[in-house]
């Protein structure tokens, strides 16, 4: 699918709405909430890989670590977006993927772990045939722990790759930003439709950062 490759400007960016958009109260997988409350002592994870139909089920797959997955959009202009606003790409919003997990039973290095071996970081804006901001790669973090993390995990990935032969990782880190739900349908797509569409498009190259980013260094960088 084709898209918008530049970011609209706040004057030019949809307006939106005032209240958020149905979606589903229940995981279609585990039957956990999709949203708050959460129980107690789990932490949030938000990433942009391509198309969030196959990266969500990617981090669902992990195992009863990971309480829930919802996908939505984030890091853009327009309060409470849809779909259909979110694909003419004049909301600047990515495709993204919430976890909720809980940290002593599975680590955030190993959530950055699943996200540089699922996908290409290197394409921009765009993930495969699937092109547009709304593609783009992004970790979004709730925490100088998760930034510290996400950002030497990007530094170690990037020499795995080169020596693979890719370029340069474009991969966005920024402070979580608002997450607005995406619609019923959209949330565990590929659980109800398992043979759906899956844009994603892995390099190949294994990354070891479940060790790099657990480590004290990595943590205080």
């Amino acid at each position: 699918m084709g898209g918008m490759i530049e970011m609209p400007t706040p004057a030019k960016a949809l307006p939106g709405r005032g209240q958020p958009i149905p979606t589903a109260e229940t995981h279609f997988v585990n039957g956990n909430n999709l949203a708050m409350p959460y129980p107690d002592g789990h932490e949030l994870a938000l990433f942009g890989m391509g198309c969030f139909w196959g990266a969500e089920r990617r981090f669902w797959e992990l195992g009863d670590a990971v309480y829930a997955t919802a996908v939505g959009y984030a890091a853009g202009l327009t309060p409470n977006p849809t779909y259909e606003e979110v694909c003419t790409g004049m909301t600047g919003h990515n495709e993204v993927v919430l976890v909720v997990f809980d940290p002593n039973a599975l680590s955030y290095g190993k959530l950055l772990q699943c996200f540089w071996e699922s996908h290409n970081p290197t394409q921009g804006m765009r993930q495969g045939n699937d092109i547009g901001t709304q593609y783009r790669s992004g970790i979004y973090t709730f925490s100088d722990a998760q930034q510290a993390q996400a950002t030497a995990s990007r530094l170690q990935f990037q020499g795995s790759l080169r020596k693979a032969g890719f370029g340069a990782i474009t991969t966005e880190v920024l402070s979580a930003p608002e997450f607005y739900f995406a619609e019923d349908y959209h949330q565990q797509y590929l659980a109800k439709q398992p043979w759906g569409y899956c844009g994603l498009g892995e390099t190949g190259v294994s990354c070891p950062v479940g060790v790099l980013a657990d480590s004290p260094a990595a943590v205080s960088a």
